[in-house]
């Protein structure tokens, strides 16, 4: 009998115990916003175009909570439906000449900079009513219009980009906005 009580005691002392010392600890986890590197992770209708970036140092200032980015996402069916796609050259070389596989590589290289600098705005937020900003790509400017026959407040989801490219979706991150073009910027 002594033992069974012994025993029963035993167990019941750690539980009375830690509820009379338990001690109350503050939240020291604090709820952070994603991040555009974050979001674009999770956005499967634009791992195409992440992808791409993702082989650039650019994309480093994704993942920077100080940058403001508006991010200008073209949807894995709009890269898909490129003749040309992003890493090609513009024009194909039929010249003759055999590059190197290193050159080859360094004009691939080039030709994603290009175009993924040229999808992607330094600043935000931005505004849509007729508005021309510059993207990272040195002289590469972006319209955005406003549809024909839309009244009422201006927003994204009735804007243009360049008169012809719709979005069709926006995520909210920390450093900026990502917005999902069903088209790409062209490349002059």
């Amino acid at each position: 009998m002594r033992l069974r009580l012994c025993s029963i005691l035993s167990l019941l002392l750690p539980v009375l115990a830690q509820t009379e010392q338990q001690v109350v600890m503050e939240n020291t986890v604090q709820q952070q916003h994603p991040t555009i590197a974050d979001l674009l992770t999770l956005e499967s209708s634009a791992s195409i175009f992440y992808g791409y970036a993702r082989e650039l140092k650019l994309s480093t200032t994704f993942s920077d909570a100080d940058a403001k980015l508006t991010v200008l996402s073209p949807t894995n069916k709009a890269v898909m439906a490129l003749a040309r796609k992003p890493h090609q050259d513009p024009v194909p070389d039929d010249d003759g000449v055999i590059v190197t596989e290193e050159e080859f590589d360094a004009r691939s290289k080039e030709n994603i900079q290009r175009w993924v600098s040229s999808h992607i705005i330094p600043q935000s937020p931005i505004q849509f009513d007729d508005q021309t900003y510059e993207t990272l790509l040195d002289e590469k400017t972006l319209t955005f219009s406003l549809q024909k026959g839309n009244s009422g407040p201006t927003d994204w989801s009735k804007a243009l980009l360049n008169g012809d490219v719709h979005i069709v979706g926006k995520r909210e991150a920390v450093n900026g906005v990502i917005y999902l073009i069903d088209g790409t910027v062209t490349l002059d």
